[in-house]
Parts: C-alpha cells; structure tokens; sequence
C-alpha cells in the first residue's frame, strides 16, 4: 500500500508500555484461554464473558499504572501505519456520510500490549482486534500482525482489512444497527444470536470493502497484491477455517463470524459496488 507521507490520525491512543495489575478477584491466564476457546466455538460473547470470569463489576477491580515508555515504540511502522489507515476511514466515512447529509463520527483506537480495560471489560491479546460499542473504541494489540502472518495473511493491505473492519463495527453501533441486534439477540437463542452475529460481522467486511473502495478513488492507495492480501485476512478469519485450524470440524450453528467464503464474498460485494446499501446482510 502507499501508506508512507500520509496524513495520521490524532484519534489514537497509545498505551503501550503500561502496566497491567490484576486484582485478587482476577483469573489465571489459563483459565481465561479456556473460556476464550469456549466463546469462540460455542458462540459466546468473548468480551462478556472475560468480564463475568474476572468479575470486573466496577473501576476497582483492575487499575493501569504508567511505566516509562519507549518513544521508539511509541513512533514504530505499525503504529504509524494504523494512524495513517484510520485517517483513511476518517476522511472516506466522513464523506460518504456527507453525501447523505450526515455528520460522522469517527472512532478512538487504542494500542495495547497483552491486557486491556475497556468498557465491555478486560480483553487480552489472544481475542484479537475488538470494537467495544460502550465506549467508541477499538482495541488493537499490534502482536496480531504476528498472528496474521501465521494464518497466512501477511502484508500490509491484510492489516488494514482488519482495521476496516473494525471501523464498520464503529458505523454499525453509531447509526443504530448493533443497538438493533443487541435488541433481538436478548429475544433469541443461542443459535439465533449466533446466526445475527454473523450478519453483523458480514457486514462490518463489506463496510470494509466500501472503504477500500472510496479510498482508492481518492487516494489511489493499492498497489498490486494489496487485494489478494484483503482476501486472504478474510479467508483466515472465517470461522470454519478457525475450527478447522483447532482441529474441530466446521459447526454452522456455532459460527460467529461467518465462514470463510462468505467473509470474502461481502468484502468483495462492497469493495465492487462501493455502496454502503449493498450491505444488506440482514435483508
């Protein structure tokens, strides 16, 4: 991607190099890698989950403290890239609202390493990149490019893929639509609200493909690859590849996230058409 000279986003708070203190109610990380396993196949709400195991019910139950940081990480390639690319949904989602005579607002990112609070709880870096709709955040531990690579999906346009998708996470929950489903999940069943967690994911990647859309019309950004690289992070991260990856066989009544082919068609979908109508994985 060309990236590099661009401008960077002011939304982004970096907190890496603090400290992360566990109160005596907190759990063992191998615990807590447990009930990720168990959120990710039987269709848990990983976020809610970590908060109920660790029984964070108020601000005393976990605290940061600032250590001295590094002002080389805080000025590293991947930080800066992750500026640059949420500048890039700033400026595109601010435009496409626009058009329809809306004002748009776009979304804080926070850099963390291992551990972080947020609204929706405490989330470590093994439940990846997360949009916590309480507070208007996302939360990305850069550790994940690491991870990425390992599932195949290296390169720069996979990351920011991931980051876009995230930011449609953001839209959702602005315009209404995650209120919406949290509404319908609470009425349904487990297999239910598995199945409109899919449609929400599914939608937050053609969102993503909007984006990337909108952003090459006006920026020029690609270079060749960069597509081939947004398909595989879709790929990788479809839920009946991950299951496969753990050594289970695919169950779509516990997907959460849709299957592969179906990442990659919706990224596809809004990256063709560039319309955010296309989007509609509820219709």
């Amino acid at each position: 991607m060309r990236w590099r000279g661009r401008r960077q986003s002011n939304n982004v708070e970096d907190r890496r190099g603090q400290s992360f203190i566990r109160s005596k109610r907190g759990a063992g990380g191998g615990a807590a890698i447990i009930l990720l396993i168990i959120g990710l196949f039987f269709g848990e709400d990983v976020q809610k989950i970590l908060s109920l195991f660790v029984g964070t019910q108020g601000p005393q139950a976990h605290q940061q403290t600032r250590t001295p940081s590094n002002s080389q990480a805080q000025n590293d390639e991947a930080a800066q890239f992750v500026r640059t690319i949420l500048a890039e949904t700033e400026d595109t989602w601010s435009a496409v609202f626009a058009k329809s005579g809306q004002r748009y607002q776009p979304p804080r990112l926070v850099l963390y390493e291992d551990q972080v609070q947020s609204a929706c709880g405490v989330s470590s870096a093994a439940s990846g990149p997360f949009y916590c709709p309480g507070d208007y955040q996302i939360y990305i531990d850069l550790s994940f490019l690491n991870e990425l690579r390992k599932m195949g999906a290296p390169g720069d346009f996979a990351f920011a893929y991931v980051i876009a998708h995230e930011v449609g996470h953001h839209i959702q929950n602005i315009v209404g639509i995650a209120t919406d489903v949290r509404k319908q999940q609470a009425r349904a069943s487990k297999q239910q609200g598995n199945a409109l967690s899919v449609k929400m994911e599914l939608q937050a990647d053609c969102f993503a493909g909007v984006w990337i859309n909108h952003t090459e019309q006006r920026s020029a950004i690609l270079e060749a690859g960069d597509i081939e690289e947004g398909m595989k992070a879709a790929e990788a991260v479809g839920d009946d590849t991950i299951m496969r990856r753990a050594g289970m066989p695919p169950r779509r009544e516990n997907f959460t996230h849709g299957s592969s082919q179906e990442r990659m068609n919706w990224f596809q979908k809004g990256m063709r058409s560039g319309d955010i109508q296309s989007c509609q994985t509820f219709g």
